[in-house]
């Protein structure tokens, strides 16, 4: 631990479960590093993540974005190219492309998308995208028709978050930078934790979410008081 790291853990109770605007002005305010921090939300769930009802999975718009920029790639048919690019796709998923990530692990992209019949040339690198959240899903609204590329891209780069459960029973969700307003903060925040409930799985029993802990990327975790049931 860092002298900066010790210090934050001098501005709370780490045992203690702070209401959400409380949590999120100590986070913010212990988010000191020499770059934009981003704030993230983490849900320890009372799901059991070896059965496939009780997965969660789904996707989110925040009010406010994530303060991020995104990279997109799009796999797409012959003769969609230009007109995704003008969309607002920044890679287009080339065979060239396809084989630079199988072979080399190239990954310099935040998400992608594809059309249904392109899903087929995807498959092959679906073990490499899988497990970093980056294969296209129809669960998650990212194998789409043509016509629904624009609509897709644009709310990608507005915000919207495709979210799952890890191995454990986890999620890990980014809220936004610490140069956010407490405000824009606080919507996103509860934009998160009304789809996180949304997206109870209905075979679950017991306590959904057993903790809900708020962090930045070099500071101490905060837990927070959830109204998830």
């Amino acid at each position: 631990m860092g002298k900066r790291y010790k210090d934050a853990l001098k501005t709370f109770d780490r045992g203690r479960n702070y209401p959400m605007a409380e949590a999120l002005k100590l986070v913010q305010d212990n988010a000191r590093a020499k770059f934009d921090e981003t704030i993230e939300v983490h849900f320890r769930l009372g799901i059991d993540p070896r059965h496939s009802d009780q997965q969660v999975r789904t996707t989110v718009m925040l009010p406010h974005g994530t303060g991020k920029t995104i990279r997109i790639l799009a796999f797409v048919e012959e003769g969609q190219e230009e007109a995704t690019l003008a969309a607002g796709a920044d890679i287009i998923g080339s065979d060239e492309v396809i084989n630079q990530i199988r072979n080399e692990g190239w990954l310099e992209f935040d998400a992608t998308i594809a059309t249904p019949p392109m899903m087929r040339k995807v498959g092959p690198i679906a073990r490499i995208l899988g497990p970093r959240g980056l294969m296209p899903n129809p669960k998650a609204g990212t194998v789409v028709p043509p016509d629904d590329i624009p609509r897709v891209l644009s709310e990608l780069k507005a915000g919207r978050v495709e979210f799952r459960n890890d191995r454990t029973g986890n999620l890990h969700i980014p809220v936004g930078k610490a140069s956010f307003t407490p405000d824009q903060l606080q919507e996103n925040l509860q934009a998160l934790v009304d789809a996180v409930q949304a997206a109870k799985p209905e075979s679950q029993k017991g306590a959904y979410v057993r903790r809900m802990v708020l962090t930045s990327t070099m500071g101490p975790g905060v837990r927070v008081e959830s109204t998830v049931n």
